[in-house]
């Protein structure tokens, strides 16, 4: 069992190999929080951890001692206003207005495995030898409230997981003001902060701060994780880096309104806290009922960057994905978006999708446009049957003419939308999360529908299943196109007010819910205008996302970067698409592009009938390349190498778990003037073990055979004029350059 709970001491030590975290009852019975990091060797008493001083102002709550205060200790799921003025995990308010609240230990359960989280995504186990659970049961017992923590630790994984459940006995009820899925007290503040931050276009971009006094954090109350912030923080020490150093992951499994704060007090005890953020946030229980917080994942590593996105990367690929997907090869495909937008006709989808069979292309997506009376983004979200205009035999009919061309069929919808030229809006105004008396924002033209109702879920459910019962359809692409604005559940009393903004995502869960347990084989792709949802609580229903609407290859070297500091690649959706670009306007060759969508799921978005057939040949190139190798991209372990953000030059590399083979992608932006000489250092190989080195495309060049050392600690030359063959050097000359090796364990030397 790797919990074990000392009676004497009244401490709980959660520990494996890698990692310890442990918990104290405290004097007063409340929870401290004593230590969590690299593995400590287990004993009965780490009391001499919690440190204890008499400072001026402090409040104490026992009378004649002033050397335990709240205030200055460090604590596992603290409240405002019993003691401790520091931001807390929690608030609540009851019948009468008191907002004081004292919860201290009850109970406490071990058991083997992890318990699903109803309603909300989490992380599981397959096999309860995984993993081992503790449930700490805290009860204030003039609210007649308790408050469940729960904590998992996986066996091998240096990852703790938590949240809480809060659950009301009071005869008059109370009130959430605030519930944080965690808190998490350091000793010191010798960190620097790492968010992933941006807009749309440019998500997920890697920003460090050091950490000072007060609060800094990330945030959301957009309805969504959004293109601004994403749902994690990293906490590093300052001299750690990709592959060294001290780090903490932070990761909130949630797609909604979301805060990650961490506080620096006067002393330089560091505070982190994460959950749903509080802004319009009101919960109220009644007698009987409960409530409970999304999932927070930690991760510790001693190995720097890279070994925290390694341990994320496995656990939400394998355990957070969920479905016959999760493992399986994800099809290469090709969406007719960018090559004809609003403007098509079943003909025209049919010549894009006849020549995409023609190179090896595996899915044929049809985007935006198919239903309603839809030919701009004016009208008709919220009738999701097809516009036969467009489409005489309907979905049914075009899906099955593609299957008979031997390819699969993949539908966009964006379920959580309506225009007001819709039928929908027409029959149900006061199904908009809106204030319908008031004036209200649109986005896009398009207005949020209130997913927290159950009859506008229905309703969608509805008209979705009937189209994919109808067709044969594969892929669905979920699209979420606005933030919201004025948030407001028209028939609904002011107490239900508070509760919309979760009960909305609560409803977009079991919508995806309710759509895989009915149809098991189709493959799911979240988006949110890109990358505006691109989270773990998506994972969990849609094992891929798209990345960016941002489909620029120098660009999503940024963007693939930053998302891979939390995110596996096999959740990356990626494509090679036209040029110049739509977004930039950047010409880039279509070798650059496709090396920087490898690295993700792969697929196209252009017209490739307009496409002249020396490209046509370089794609089916791509696309045998990705064939054969997508399983080791997939389920590879992924290293950044070198970060586009620090200068001209980036790289990154997948390698096969067993060390038998890799990849290596290198990127160089502008091409200096007599540039420097270039190596590249490989990570993760079998120092001793011969690997055969061929660069994939370009020059298509065979660079030897050398042993692991050599690759990791010299390096491997990828400078302009280092080839020495005839005509490659000037052939390597120019702007949006790069280069994609292939390494393979070879006995040959």
């Amino acid at each position: 069992m790797a919990i074990q709970f000392h009676q004497t001491s009244k401490e709980f030590h959660l520990y494996n190999e890698q990692i310890s975290y442990i918990i104290k009852v405290l004097e007063n019975g409340q929870l401290g929080h004593v230590y969590f990091g690299k593995h400590l060797t287990d004993r009965e008493d780490f009391g001499y951890l919690v440190e204890y001083a008499t400072r001026d102002m402090a409040p104490y709550p026992f009378e004649g001692r002033s050397n335990f205060s709240l205030e200055h200790l460090k604590q596992e799921y603290p409240t405002f206003g019993s003691g401790d003025t520091r931001y807390p995990a929690f608030e609540l308010e009851s019948a009468d207005g008191s907002r004081v609240a004292d919860f201290k230990y009850k109970t406490h359960e071990i058991y083997s495995g992890k318990k699903e989280i109803q309603g909300l995504p989490a992380v599981y186990v397959e096999d309860d030898s995984e993993a081992d659970t503790l449930e700490i049961v805290l009860e204030d017992t003039f609210l007649k409230t308790e408050i469940v923590l729960s904590y998992t630790i996986f066996n091998g994984r240096p990852v703790i997981t938590r949240h809480a459940r809060f659950a009301c006995g009071n005869e008059n009820g109370i009130t959430l003001l605030n519930c944080m899925s965690g808190c998490l007290d350091l000793q010191d503040k010798e960190y620097e902060m790492v968010e992933l931050a941006g807009t749309w276009n440019r998500e997920r971009h890697p920003h460090t701060r050091k950490l000072c006094y007060g609060t800094q954090g990330v945030y959301s109350m957009r309805g969504c994780s959004s293109h601004q912030f994403n749902p994690f923080l990293m906490l590093k020490r300052k001299e750690a880096d990709e592959f060294s150093g001290e780090v903490i992951g932070f990761s909130l499994v949630y797609s909604g309104d979301f805060l990650a704060q961490v506080e620096v007090d006067n002393f330089d005890v560091t505070r982190v806290v994460m959950g749903i953020h509080p802004n319009e946030f009101r919960w109220e229980l009644e007698k009987g009922e409960s409530f409970q917080t999304p999932e927070m994942v930690m991760v510790y590593s001693e190995h720097g960057m890279n070994g925290m996105s390694q341990t994320y990367h496995e656990l939400y690929r394998t355990r957070l994905a969920r479905g016959k997907w999760r493992d399986q090869a994800r099809p290469i495909l090709i969406n007719n978006w960018e090559a004809t937008y609003f403007d098509f006709n079943e003909e025209k989808i049919l010549n894009i999708a006849r020549k995409a069979k023609e190179i090896g292309i595996e899915l044929f997506v049809l985007d935006d446009g198919w239903f309603g009376k839809r030919n701009w983004d004016n009208a008709s979200l919220g009738d999701w049957y097809p516009n036969l205009e467009k489409l005489p035999e309907g979905i049914t009919g075009l899906a099955g003419k593609i299957e008979d061309l031997g390819m699969k069929f993949g539908l966009w919808f964006e379920p959580e939308m309506t225009n007001k030229d819709s039928d929908l809006f027409r029959e149900h105004p006061d199904w908009l999360l809106a204030d319908i008396r008031r004036n209200y924002c649109h986005s896009r033209n398009q207005y949020v529908l209130d997913f927290s109702k159950p009859e506008v879920v229905d309703h969608i459910h509805g008209q979705m299943r009937k189209i994919l019962q109808d067709a044969p359809v594969s892929y669905v692409k979920w699209d979420m196109n606005r933030a919201f604005s004025e948030v407001f559940s028209n028939g609904n009393s002011k107490s239900y007010q508070g509760k919309v903004r979760h009960k909305y995502i609560l409803g977009v869960y079991s919508l995806y819910e309710r759509l895989i347990q009915e149809f098991p084989e189709i493959l799911f792709e979240s988006c949110a205008s890109g990358g505006a949802r691109f989270d773990p609580g998506m994972l969990y229903y849609a094992p891929q996302a798209w990345t960016s609407d941002d489909t620029d290859a120098v660009e999503r070297i940024k963007i693939q970067y930053g998302t891979s500091y939390v995110y596996p690649i096999s959740s990356i959706g990626s494509h090679v698409s036209a040029s110049p670009n739509h977004q930039v306007f950047r010409n880039t060759s279509l070798e650059m592009r496709g090396n920087v969508a490898y690295f993700g799921t792969f697929g196209y978005e252009l017209d490739i009938t307009k496409l002249p057939e020396e490209e046509l040949e370089q794609m089916k190139e791509q696309i045998a390349f990705m064939k054969k190798y997508r399983d080791l991209i997939q389920k590879g372990v992924f290293y950044r190498l070198k970060s586009p953000f620090e200068g001209n030059h980036s790289a990154w590399e997948v390698i096969a778990d067993d060390r038998s083979e890799g990849l290596m992608a290198y990127f160089r932006v502008m091409q200096p003037p007599q540039g420097k000489f270039e190596r590249i250092c490989f990570k993760g190989l079998d120092e001793t073990a011969a690997y055969s080195v061929q660069e994939c495309f370009g020059a298509k060049m065979d660079c030897g055979v050398h042993y692991g050392d050599e690759l990791m600690y010299a390096g491997l030359s990828v400078s302009d004029c280092s080839s020495g063959l005839a005509g490659v050097a000037r052939e390597q000359q120019g702007d949006y350059f790069s280069r994609l090796f292939h390494i393979k364990k070879t006995d040959v030397m």
